[in-house]
């Protein structure tokens, strides 16, 4: 592992994409030069602001004034916290909303929030007009490390998460680490599950590190913007070698087949932040691996005993009411992964582990085993 970066040392990681390359800058108080730099990508633009009612409490004034500073034009459109958001309903309100601000194709839609934010504002970017670029300004850890990279946009449906979407790449973005501070504990847990999966699925050193400095990173230290730029290098060395994911991508969805499906048996509600759903995820993928003799007990016992030592969820049983209720059962949660984006002609996908740091691609995954391992741990 490198050396942890110093606060005062801002760092930008490039995603390699061609003439679609853009840059991540990395860095405490780097909002301040919002502005400077969307002058710079785009001299002239107009610009609109799509945040969320918690955000714009803190972040919103500060964004707007880096861009008045830069003498960029800019409006406001200021959606509900939360996943609910994420909805058709939303995506019409900010749609038109844009279409009243007069952004036309030249111009910046700016996606200042979490990933609700994030997803919606860049979806939103993507079909208005028949494609309108957009910046990333991501507010917290699972947005900054996850969520603003890649160019996956969507909302939810009714039926399933993400399923009305498209592949959208920003022209930027900025990950000022200083935000964080304002996150809830439980939000900033959230983001790191995600933070852990990189090390889990492909970087086994990485992992160790966190083990051993994740409370330098929740307290703020410099370990925070390490663990961020190493975090954003590893999915921007993916999504440059497989923007669609057509095959490598599809890695970084460790832990969201089960996770996705414990989100929608919860309403897609506070119950269950999407983060906290990837960590009991990425424990029940760990676990079916050593059921299935790909990874050891060991190893799998490893991966839920650090997500549990920084306070995430790592059972079903660890999430509010979830198998008190009587609603959820293996066969339910089987019938929300059949409609899981990755599935193949009826055939489950999942990202299994041969070890840590070490995950494969498994598809075609019989339902049956599937099921039995779920009411086995339903029942634990």
């Amino acid at each position: 592992m490198t050396a942890p970066l110093k606060h005062s040392a801002p760092v930008t990681v490039d995603v390699a994409l061609g003439d679609r390359a853009y840059d991540i800058v990395i860095g405490r108080d780097v909002l301040a030069s919002l502005g400077e730099r969307v002058a710079a990508l785009r001299p002239g633009v107009r610009t609109a602001i799509v945040t969320d009612r918690t955000v714009a409490r803190h972040w919103l004034e500060p964004a707007e004034a880096s861009l008045a500073a830069a003498g960029v034009p800019t409006s406001r459109i200021v959606v509900e916290e939360g996943e609910g958001s994420k909805s058709y309903t939303t995506l019409t309100q900010v749609s038109e909303a844009l279409i009243a601000a007069k952004i036309e194709r030249n111009d910046l839609v700016i996606a200042l929030g979490g990933g609700v934010v994030g997803d919606l504002a860049g979806f939103a970017a993507a079909i208005l007009r028949r494609g309108v670029d957009f910046v990333q300004v991501p507010t917290s850890l699972l947005a900054q490390v996850d969520s603003s990279v890649g160019g996956k946009t969507g909302i939810n449906s009714p039926q399933g998460k993400n399923l009305i979407g498209a592949f959208h790449q920003p022209v930027l973005v900025i990950a000022d680490t200083s935000v964080l501070d304002t996150l809830s504990p439980r939000q900033f847990r959230a983001g790191y599950a995600e933070v852990a999966k990189y090390g889990i699925l492909g970087d086994e050193a990485f992992f160790a590190w966190l083990e051993k400095n994740h409370a330098d990173i929740f307290s703020g230290g410099a370990g925070r913007e390490h663990a961020i730029a190493t975090s954003c290098r590893a999915k921007a060395g993916v999504v440059s070698r497989d923007e669609r994911e057509t095959g490598e991508r599809a890695l970084l969805n460790l832990g969201h087949t089960f996770g996705h499906a414990l989100e929608a048996a919860t309403g897609f509600s506070d119950r269950l932040f999407h983060g906290e759903g990837v960590s009991v995820g990425m424990v029940l993928a760990a676990e079916f691996s050593a059921q299935l003799g790909m990874i050891s007990s060991d190893d799998a016992a490893r991966i839920a005993r650090h997500l549990s030592a920084v306070g995430l969820p790592t059972r079903l049983q660890d999430i509010a009411g979830f198998t008190q209720e009587g609603l959820p059962d293996a066969d339910a949660l089987l019938a929300l992964m059949a409609q899981d984006k990755k599935v193949k002609r009826g055939k489950l996908t999942f990202i299994l582990l041969e070890a840590v740091g070490r995950a494969v691609i498994a598809n075609n995954v019989e339902p049956q085993p599937v099921r039995d391992f779920l009411q086995a741990k339903l029942k634990a």
